[in-house]
């Protein structure tokens, strides 16, 4: 194999892939990203056997050839060449060596035969259709907060993607939950989705996947079996397992007696939760709203530390009411709202609240209370 490509196209195919591998590996190979050139291509495939990326980029291709080397390490190499600069690749099977040149430095990398390299099986799609990236943008962003980290409740460590019904009929939707917190998204359902099977996308190809949807202009096309899910622009494709478990009824959760209406601007309300929490225990960081006629006072009272106290001007109208929240879990939610006010719905002290982003409800969050 031997090929010429641009310091910067070779810097951002790499990156891409090497994203997903794992630094601690006991299979050598895993820490490898198999390079394969062909025509007037080259594409770059890393893995770290629950997730797969592939990414292609343009290259002058003197010699065909495909051969694995240190992710990690070819990705460093590239990042510290020089802006501009003209990469060459040349593999020398015999040797095992991988020797990259760039102006007046040259590296040689081992290799591992690309015969070792795992791929991963492919799967029949049972439903496959295309949507904008700034709607899947925005369906795991504004979910991805309340996944779980319990490793116990394996279900609960991704976000579950499926169609339901909503207010304007069938949507695709996004949950997660962490048991106090849940977060539930909606977007119109896209052509050719509704025969969809509801998967949960692992944490870390939630995280991995937002690198796919930068481009506001760029079409994903998805594609869903019960095992696998996979995002594809038409330079990059990601496939990943699900996680096989069954996602719980988060529709129980969702509060829809609540009547208790507080409007209050979303920014000047996290504002205030992260100044007044500065003073709790970390421990405990519980934050207490109290609730009269178009008032709110956010007061922490920490024994060890000191008290906080801060008013802010809001739209209430109910009776007077108390209710304390984990100052972190308040501050998440109040983080993703995009329009200028949050809309909270309360019932009592002991209940679950629900809050919305004015009177959009494509977007529903649910935080559970604290006692303080």
């Amino acid at each position: 194999m031997k090929i010429s490509i641009e310091r910067a196209t070779l810097l951002k195919a790499i990156g891409q892939a090497q994203s997903v591998v794992e630094r601690r590996n006991t299979i050598p190979i895993l820490a490898n990203v198999l390079i394969e050139a062909e025509g007037d291509s080259i594409s770059f495939r890393a893995t770290d056997l629950d997730i797969e990326i592939v990414d292609r980029a343009s290259a002058m291709v003197e010699r065909p050839g495909a051969t694995t080397v240190s992710a990690v390490m070819l990705h460093e190499i590239v990042r510290k060449l020089p802006d501009g600069a003209l990469v060459n690749l040349s593999e020398d099977s015999a040797a095992g060596r991988l020797t990259v040149t760039a102006g007046r430095s040259t590296f040689n990398l081992a290799t591992l035969p690309r015969e070792d390299f795992p791929v991963m099986a492919t799967s029949e799609y049972a439903s496959n259709f295309s949507v904008a990236a700034p709607v899947l943008r925005r369906l795991f962003d504004k979910a991805k907060f309340a996944i779980s980290t319990e490793e116990t409740r394996y279900y609960l460590n991704g976000v579950y993607m499926h169609v339901s019904v909503g207010e304007e009929g069938a949507v695709l939707r996004c949950v997660a939950t962490d048991g106090h917190r849940l977060a539930r998204i909606d977007a119109p359902l896209p052509a050719g989705a509704s025969d969809m099977p509801g998967v949960i996308v692992p944490r870390k190809t939630v995280n991995e996947l937002r690198k796919l949807l930068d481009d506001d202009e760029a079409q994903i096309a998805v594609s869903v079996s019960e095992t696998k899910v996979r995002f594809a622009t038409p330079v990059l494709t990601m496939t990943s397992k699900v996680i096989d478990g069954t996602f719980p009824d988060y529709t129980r959760v969702i509060p829809t007696g609540n009547t208790k209406r507080l409007e209050v601007d979303a920014s000047e309300f996290a504002k205030a939760v992260d100044r007044v929490a500065t003073v709790s225990s970390e421990r405990s960081r519980a934050v207490k709203l109290s609730l009269d006629e178009d008032r709110l006072v956010l007061s922490v009272n920490s024994p060890d530390s000191g008290a906080a106290e801060e008013e802010l001007a809001v739209a209430y109208s109910d009776e007077r009411l108390e209710i304390g929240f984990n100052a972190k879990y308040l501050l998440e939610i109040a983080n993703q709202v995009d329009r200028e006010n949050a809309v909270f719905m309360f019932n009592s002290s002991g209940d679950p609240v629900l809050m919305r982003e004015g009177n959009d409800t494509s977007a529903v969050y649910v935080v559970m209370p604290m006692r303080v």
